[in-house]
C-alpha cells in the first residue's frame, strides 16, 4: 500500500499493474530463450489483480499466445461513469483516503477515483482501457473467465469490450478463439467451472498446438 501511496503522492512509480507488466514482458523474453520451451505456446493467467496482469501482459507481449485473466478484467472508465467504482476502490482504500485528503476533498468521488487512476497507472481508465486494449489481443486465443455478480469488475463495463474484441476476432478470421463467459450468481471469487474453463482453454490452444479457431 506505501508504493502506491508513494506512487500517487510522486507520480515517478506505476507499482499498480503497469510495474508488473515490465516484468512479465521481461518473463516472456526468459521463456522464448529456454531450449526446453517451445515460445510458440506459453499461456498467461491470473486471478484478480493478476487477471489485470494477464489481460495487459497479452495486450502488450505477443510472446503470450493464449490468456485466460480470471476477474481481472473491467472498464475502468464505464465503472467511474456510471457510479460503479466502489468496490474496487475500497479493496486499496487507504491510497484513495490520501488522495481525498490531498485534494481537499470531504469525501472519496468519481473525480478522485480518475485522478489516481491516471496518476498510478497513466491510460488505465482511457487509451489502456478494456474496450481498447482487449480487441489489440486478437487472434491469439483470449478467454474471458468473470462473475457476473462481481462488484469489482461489474458487468457493465464489459458489455463494449467484448464486443469490440469479438468483432476484431472475426476480422481476424478467428472468432473460436475469443470466449466471454460471466458466470451466473457469482461474485468476485474463482469457481471450479473457471478453473476447468481455464484449463481446457489452454489444453486446446497449447497441448494441441492449435493456435488458431475458425469455430
Amino acid at each position: 500500500m506505501q508504493a502506491l501511496i508513494s506512487s500517487w503522492k510522486n507520480g515517478n512509480t506505476m507499482p499498480f499493474i503497469f510495474d508488473t507488466v515490465w516484468d512479465l514482458i521481461k518473463l516472456a523474453e526468459y521463456l522464448t530463450q529456454r531450449k526446453d520451451i517451445d515460445p510458440q505456446r506459453i499461456g498467461i493467467t491470473g486471478i484478480s489483480l493478476g487477471g489485470m496482469h494477464a489481460w495487459f501482459a497479452a495486450a502488450v507481449d505477443t510472446r503470450y499466445s493464449v490468456a485466460v485473466p480470471l476477474i481481472g478484467v473491467q472498464g475502468f472508465k464505464w465503472a467511474i461513469e456510471n457510479d460503479a467504482w466502489q468496490a474496487r476502490v475500497n479493496s486499496i482504500k487507504p491510497l484513495f483516503e490520501e488522495a481525498k485528503i490531498d485534494m481537499g476533498k470531504s469525501e472519496i468521488d468519481k473525480e478522485v477515483v480518475e485522478k489516481v487512476w491516471d496518476r498510478i497507472a497513466p491510460g488505465l481508465a482511457s487509451k489502456f482501457d478494456a474496450p481498447y486494449s482487449l480487441p489489440v489481443i486478437d487472434p491469439r486465443p483470449l478467454y474471458l473467465l468473470n462473475g457476473a455478480e462481481d462488484p469489482r469488475c461489474p458487468l457493465g463495463g464489459l458489455v463494449i469490450p467484448a464486443k469490440r474484441a469479438k468483432t476484431a476476432y472475426k476480422k481476424a478470421m478467428s472468432p473460436g478463439n475469443f470466449k466471454f463467459v460471466a458466470e451466473d450468481g457469482v461474485g468476485h471469487q474463482v469457481t471450479s467451472f473457471m478453473i476447468k474453463e481455464s484449463s481446457d482453454w489452454f489444453d486446446k490452444f497449447l497441448k494441441q498446438g492449435n493456435v488458431t479457431s475458425k469455430l
